[in-house]
């Protein structure tokens, strides 16, 4: 049965997935960065994004977009944890952090976050003991590259091939490590160092990185590589087709999406689990 162990509860996602709310605490995140750098106003739209049926509200203080620089230790610190300090007094929420600084994720436990969610797939040592010593869910990621240089010229050979054997890897380096299989889930990482080709490849096969009975989370709201598929420059049309990915991925057996905008996502995900399970 597909679970996923968190600090703080386990979720059950047989026939359920789970929405993942993003809420960047950044000046530079390439579709809301600023928007939410005040504390208040970031708790605001954490417990909205919950109403509207978040299950996880996912917090990040530094910026993967394309081409973005990494942040200080020290910035990201003072960024993230208020935030979710105030989060945790509000809400009973799950809580993620979105980073790949040790001491960022460590600090974020100590203030109630429940999951790791690391881009770079626990590639520090550092990480990976925080990981395992936290009993935090964790999300392992696959990017080609860093944020800064993933975009320029991504190749594979066979890039569903590629992401399924580098996720495998470090699934069974984190359980080498002590870090219990049931905690963890894993992104084929869409956007991050891949083409619009690979990125629909991965979506069509995403199936195929359910390693182990493991959660696969999906995560390409507002992501530009939408409005080439659709052939559209205008953000704004990335919105209807992110959603129809939802439904697809759920049906092809994604169980967490990453998005924005939770109500219309947690609409489609329902609709497409009571036609394939009643429920």
């Amino acid at each position: 049965m597909p679970c996923w162990q968190t600090r703080r509860r386990t979720l059950d996602l047989d026939r359920h997935g789970a929405i993942m709310g993003v809420l960047n605490v950044t000046p530079d995140s390439f579709s809301d960065g600023g928007m939410f750098l005040d504390v208040d106003g970031a708790c605001q739209h954490a417990l909205a994004m919950a109403a509207e049926g978040a299950d996880i509200i996912d917090v990040g203080g530094e910026s993967t977009r394309p081409g973005a620089a990494p942040v200080p230790e020290a910035e990201e610190l003072a960024r993230v944890i208020p935030v979710i300090e105030r989060i945790r007094e509000r809400s009973d929420a799950l809580i993620s952090i979105d980073t790949c600084k040790p001491a960022v994720a460590a600090a974020a436990m100590d203030a109630g976050a429940d999951i790791i969610n690391d881009v770079t797939a626990l590639a520090d040592p550092r990480m990976m003991q925080v990981a395992r010593d936290s009993g935090a869910g964790i999300v392992i990621m696959h990017m080609r590259g860093t944020p800064l240089t993933m975009q320029i010229d991504p190749r594979y050979d066979d890039v569903v091939t590629e992401v399924r054997d580098f996720l495998r890897q470090r699934f069974e380096a984190a359980v080498a490590s002590g870090i219990d299989p049931m905690r963890m889930a894993l992104d084929p990482g869409i956007g991050f160092g891949k083409t619009p080709e690979h990125n629909r490849l991965l979506l069509r096969h995403c199936d195929r990185f359910a390693l182990e009975d493991r959660p696969v989370l999906i995560g390409v709201s507002r992501k530009s590589f939408l409005g080439s598929l659709v052939g559209s420059k205008d953000p704004s049309d990335r919105f209807w087709p992110a959603v129809a990915l939802t439904s697809f991925c759920r049906e092809r057996g994604a169980r967490i999406f990453r998005v924005h905008e939770p109500r219309p996502h947690r609409e489609a995900m329902r609709m497409t689990e009571a036609i394939l399970y009643g429920v």
